[in-house]
């Protein structure tokens, strides 16, 4: 009854945030009109060829994550947060994507990678390669090699990029370019000696090796591209940063040399580095940059910095471009169940794509914005309108007589008990970055969800995502709206945007002959 009773006078309360227009009952039908307005212009499909496409990850962005980042965002503009709009909602064409792995009900990001980058889904742990590579096991991997979308816009003349807030070698980027039937493999420093005695090349190794020539590659994991126990340019007397290749590669000396004669690549460790560059003068960047949750502004950039300098270097190139952009940090953040962290980089993730959006055209663009996954992370408690996303849901537990916070995690890390109980939020400062959520199953990491994730698209045949799709479909998709890839035989470019407007003349013209 008492808990009844709170509720009651926090509907009460809320009474007073809700904004006078929302009162009037033609607020709503306006709102709907209009909606319906843009849904009808939505029937003249953008049928052109999409010269440039890019594919924006948030790793672990699962609806949840979505809508609690929607809601962030309006309030960081000081607004009550629901009725705001993230780029993405802009987005006309809506879609959702199954997640699942060949060999797993809940996926990890090493085989999602492969099905939304390479077309086919993977077992669990693998990168790149078909269901037929067993994780760990080397010796299979040969002859299950499948190649990514972005492979395939290279092999069509295409500029291609990779920008993401994690290691340039972790399981999304990483999906682009290698095949790996671990997706830990990062240097050989971290491979078993029957790997490398069976020939399998570690990740870092195939990001300088498999394709030589792509343009742009902006994130982190330096180290793996360092020989073992060489220190680090930006952080020389820490260990954990010391380079951990056995082979004694330097891997950015092998990348530039690898460089045609006369191409100019530039590699940049510093944001002041990255946003100096005349990018006129530049041919190829290799931007390796130190990434953590909390982020150096002064040394580190922004992913929107980096999307940026990716987009107006790919710009150069009259055939198009191809760009993988990762906001992998969301993943990070859940993870620890710091929700804070994870919803903060989901912001900046859709910051990215509205930028990305003002450099662009949609007539020559297709966009999609997706997630390999999403994580067992919820908000609710009845809080009422405007209530601060990492706040308090306004009622306590009709068990223990404790408040909670709205956000909360089904496991992970934020499982605490204190003298027998479930410990008082209201005694911590919950609000924190740091703060871990309270979480129903302990554990040291806070798993992945296997729920449906989804798929926005914008631009050019951005229609073709529609419904519910297996992951695998997305890179298929984007490769017919581009003419790349094996699927070409709809692209006469002229015939293609004209037919939909010849249909009602040669209609016309059959019921004459007849």
């Amino acid at each position: 009854m008492k808990a009844l009773v709170i509720l009651l006078l926090a509907q009460l309360c809320s009474a007073s945030l809700i904004p006078e227009r929302e009162k009037d009952p033609e607020y709503w039908r306006r709102q709907a009109q209009e909606t319906l307005r843009n849904a009808l212009r939505l029937q003249r499909l953008n049928q052109n060829v999409a010269k440039n496409l890019i594919l924006f990850l948030g790793d672990g962005m699962g609806v949840s994550t979505v809508t609690a980042a929607r809601i962030l965002k309006g309030q960081l503009q000081h607004g009550q947060g629901e009725e705001s709009l993230l780029e993405m909602d802009k987005f006309p064409f809506v879609a959702l994507a199954k997640t699942y792995n060949t060999n797993a009900q809940v996926p990890d990001s090493a085989g999602t990678a492969t099905a939304y980058l390479c077309g086919v889904k993977a077992n669990e742990g693998t990168l790149g390669v078909s269901a037929g590579v067993t994780r760990d096991r080397c010796n299979t991997t040969r002859g299950q090699e499948v190649t990514s979308i972005l492979r395939w816009a290279k092999e069509a003349g295409k500029a291609v990029g990779i920008v993401t807030t994690t290691r340039v070698t972790h399981a999304t980027p990483s999906a682009a370019y290698a095949h790996s039937a671990n997706r830990d493999w990062y240097s050989d420093g971290e491979m078993p000696p029957d790997a490398l005695e069976g020939g399998c090349k570690d990740i870092a190794r195939q990001l300088v090796e498999n394709i030589p020539e792509i343009e742009v590659i902006l994130g982190g994991g330096r180290k793996y591209m360092y020989p073992k126990n060489v220190s680090d340019v930006e952080y020389p007397h820490e260990e954990k940063h010391r380079g951990t290749r056995l082979d004694g590669r330097n891997l950015v000396q092998a990348w530039q040399e690898a460089k045609p004669h006369g191409k100019v690549a530039e590699y940049v460790w510093h944001r002041r580095g990255l946003l100096a560059l005349n990018l006129s003068r530049v041919d190829f960047l290799l931007g390796d940059m130190m990434y953590e949750l909390d982020r150096n502004n002064e040394t580190d950039p922004s992913l929107s910095e980096m999307v940026s300098v990716a987009i107006r270097m790919l710009q150069k190139n009259p055939r198009g471009f191809f760009l993988l952009v990762e906001g992998g940090r969301i993943d990070h953040g859940h993870h620890e169940g710091k929700a804070k962290q994870a919803l903060h980089e989901a912001v900046e993730l859709d910051r990215a794509i509205g930028l990305a959006t003002r450099l662009t055209s949609t007539q020559d663009t297709l966009s999609v914005v997706t997630a390999d996954h999403s994580h067992v992370f919820t908000f609710g408690g009845y809080t009422p309108r405007g209530n601060p996303i990492f706040g308090l849901a306004p009622m306590q537990s009709d068990v223990d007589r404790k408040p909670f916070t709205s956000i909360l995690y089904g496991n992970g890390p934020g499982y605490k008990i204190v003298a027998g109980e479930r410990e008082n939020v209201s005694a911590v400062d919950f609000a924190h970055a740091d703060y871990q959520a309270q979480s129903a199953v302990p554990l040291r990491q806070e798993t992945h969800g296997g729920e449906d994730v989804a798929v926005f698209a914008r631009g050019p045949m951005a229609h073709l995502l529609h419904g519910v799709h297996e992951q695998n479909y997305i890179p298929h998709a984007m490769a017919y709206a581009a003419c790349i890839g094996s699927n070409r035989g709809h692209c006469n470019t002229a015939a293609r945007p004209a037919m939909p407007l010849l249909m009602p003349f040669l209609s016309l013209l059959l019921l004459l002959l007849c």
